[in-house]
């Protein structure tokens, strides 16, 4: 049967996470596998690249569904983009070869976290950026101690205690920043995420930022391997899937959707 690939944008504002599940009416993979169906006159399951956390976004989700439907990439694209609401669209559709899986030859995913740092919110990035009033002071600190995640660790300390993963270990490539005017955008990436991670990865560095922590905490929290040694978990609406990456010969076949976020931090 024949195996199609996707990119995904949406606002993650009203739903409940990306995964399907029986008691939610309301998550993404719900809507998108329904207007996919729709189009393919037949039932479709899909498998993600990564799933996310209600209120987190995405620029570009990657999924594949098969379908032995007779559709064009143009009729999939604008069929099923037609039957979902303005906060989801798909933004490519590809043919695939069936040895394609959208998770399991993913070999690492970008998230961004933006927070928007200004003594006043702003109404167009309400729900798309966290708002912290109180002056980021110590924004040289943050990037410092987020170099104590890179590589390969235990990251316990960061895991949701209803975290389904089977170990801890992950391996963090990069974590930078970039600011420009009221906005910081943090980019973690990785082979793959526990989850909450990345949210409370960014509430130990929130901490730090606003000066409550040292620099040297970041690695004393990893090294607890114990989620109480860390800060609150941050809030979901300022985190991004951005970019799934996949080695050959995918990643010269799948289109990329251009991140936004780099028209005004210059990030990737």
């Amino acid at each position: 049967m024949p195996r199609w690939a996707c990119g995904v944008s949406y606002l993650g504002t009203q739903f409940h996470g990306w995964q399907k599940q029986p008691a939610l009416a309301n998550t993404v993979e719900q809507v998108v596998q329904h207007a996919l169906s729709s189009v393919a006159d037949h039932s479709i399951d899909l498998v993600c690249a990564g799933r996310t956390d209600a209120g987190v976004h995405a620029l570009d989700q990657v999924i594949h569904f098969d379908s032995d439907a007779n559709r064009s990439p143009d009729n999939w694209l604008l069929g099923v983009n037609g039957l979902l609401p303005e906060s989801v669209k798909l933004q490519w559709v590809q043919p695939v070869d069936a040895t394609f899986d959208a998770r399991y030859a993913a070999i690492r995913r970008r998230y961004a976290y933006v927070i928007y740092n200004a003594e006043v919110s702003h109404p167009l990035w309400t729900n798309r950026a966290v708002w912290l009033p109180r002056r980021l002071a110590h924004v040289g600190a943050m990037q410092t101690a987020a170099q104590a995640w890179l590589g390969e660790h235990d990251f316990s300390s960061f895991r949701d205690r209803d975290c389904q993963a089977r170990h801890p270990v992950r391996t963090i490539t990069e974590f930078s920043l970039v600011r420009q005017g009221h906005f910081c955008v943090f980019y973690c990436e990785g082979n793959a995420f526990l989850h909450h991670m990345v949210r409370n990865m960014m509430g130990v560095l929130i901490e730090i930022g606003l000066g409550r922590q040292p620099v040297e905490w970041a690695a004393e929290v990893l090294a607890a391997r114990s989620r109480s040694a860390a800060a609150m978990t941050a809030p979901p609406e300022g985190l991004y899937l951005a970019k799934v990456y996949y080695d050959a010969p995918w990643h010269t076949q799948l289109p990329a959707v251009q991140n936004f976020m780099a028209a005004f931090t210059g990030g990737r």
